[in-house]
């Protein structure tokens, strides 16, 4: 039997298998805190019990099981107390090395043991149901999932930031997107998502940055920007959606407001232009962003804190977007794109655009950015036979699980963070 099912079971005799949490000792009595992957449960042994000596030299961490007489005691953790009937030790734990006061650089190097901890494990609970609830969204929506490779012959988010690997006797690079083949793959299929490991070997060690993460992207045949933008909005409306209805326990463990999210999961989700972006943090917080600036996290943070929800900012500068973002025929100055910001200071969580079709203003691009428009012939082929107007977009996984945790640091929201300095364990 599992904790969870610790509320049905009062009055009856159960078995527990978990490792110790916590254990406190009185004159007469132990108080043993177990856990399980569904929570914890307090266990008492009295000192006339025949397993007394072994309770109160078992170690934290110590692996067990454990049966007992469940009884409600609002005074214990969970509001149950068990009467232990019977005690055995799986494996005796050495001394843990997490006690309290740790520092995070510590808790990273020992990861593998931090999992362990009740707010590592309610994140990796909310990750699961975030990805599940990406699975679901599409799925449901008709789209077809579609895997891209790993291994790339050019960059798709700039050269700067590729992570070059031998190939044999030649170089690739790991995938910054799967974005150029899911192109490839709308004009069979129109419409299809994915969630795949991602690279960029940025040299970055901020709170939100990662050298290795995840990326749910889509991509839709026939999409032009203001679709492609309303798919955002409700697939983040329905994750909130699936995370409130699945782990509102592991929010209480985080201290999370869930009132927020409630909101969130409701809201209307504004979308504004790129000027109009910079006129409200401008003139309402007093800040001199020129056009042609991209935004920075400060003012992303001031953007979101202005509508209280998430919001979308389309028609960036052209000159300061990827070569694949086309600029408007209205306007050429602005990029047929979006960002979708989170309030909360989170930022930018989503980024997509229409796709461009002008094969020549693509290689002119290419080549002002020092890049070989003969990499990428393949791509171009995709516009020479039955191009249609596609869009898609990408939504980073560890921003958003940061986010809906109420994190400090994108590094917890990821089993085995990576970045310029840290790859193990």
């Amino acid at each position: 039997m599992n904790i969870a099912k610790v509320p049905e079971s009062v009055g009856k005799e159960i078995e527990i298998k978990g490792w110790i949490w916590r254990k406190r000792e009185s004159k007469n009595i132990i108080f043993i805190i177990l856990r399980d992957a569904d929570g914890i449960a307090q266990f008492t042994v009295k000192e006339d019990q025949p397993f007394f000596k072994d309770a109160l030299e078992v170690t934290m961490e110590s692996s067990v099981i454990m049966k007992g007489v469940v009884h409600k005691d609002e005074r214990s953790p969970s509001g149950y107390e068990i009467k232990t009937t019977s005690l055995e030790i799986v494996q005796t734990a050495e001394r843990y090395p997490i006690t309290k006061d740790q520092s995070t650089e510590f808790l990273l190097d020992v990861r593998h043991l931090w999992l362990r901890s009740r707010n590592m494990t309610a994140i990796m609970k909310i990750r699961s149901t975030v990805v599940g609830a990406i699975h679901e969204f599409f799925r449901g929506r008709g789209y077809i999932e579609f895997d891209p490779p790993i291994f790339q012959p050019s960059q798709c988010e700039g050269g700067s930031t590729l992570f070059e690997v031998k190939y044999f006797d030649k170089k690739v690079y790991l995938t910054q997107s799967w974005q150029l083949y899911a192109e490839a793959a709308v004009f069979a299929l129109e419409k299809v998502y994915d969630m795949s490991p991602t690279f960029r070997a940025e040299k970055s060690k901020t709170t939100r940055h990662l050298s290795e993460f995840w990326m749910a992207e889509m991509e839709a045949a026939w999409m032009k920007l203001d679709e492609v933008t309303e798919v955002a909005k409700d697939e983040i409306r329905f994750i909130i959606k699936e995370v409130l209805k699945k782990n509102k326990p592991e929010l209480e463990i985080l201290g999370r407001d869930i009132k927020k999210l409630e909101h969130y999961s409701k809201a209307e989700y504004p979308t504004i232009k790129y000027r109009e972006a910079l006129k409200i943090i401008n003139e309402k917080y007093g800040m001199n962003v020129r056009w042609g600036k991209d935004l920075r996290t400060l003012e992303e943070a001031k953007i979101a804190d202005h509508f209280g929800v998430p919001v979308i900012v389309t028609h960036y500068p052209t000159e300061i977007m990827g070569f694949y973002k086309p600029p408007s025929k209205e306007n050429p100055e602005e990029a047929l794109c979006f960002d979708m910001i989170a309030p909360e200071g989170y930022c930018e969580i989503v980024g997509g655009s229409e796709r461009s079709l002008d094969v020549k203003d693509m290689e002119k691009r290419l080549k002002a950015d020092g890049e070989d428009p003969g990499s990428y012939e393949w791509y171009f082929d995709l516009r020479k036979y039955g191009s249609v107007p596609h869009s898609g977009y990408g939504m980073g996984v560890e921003r958003v699980v940061a986010w809906l945790c109420g994190l400090d640091s994108i590094r917890d929201a990821i089993a085995f963070p990576r970045n310029m300095i840290r790859f193990k364990p």
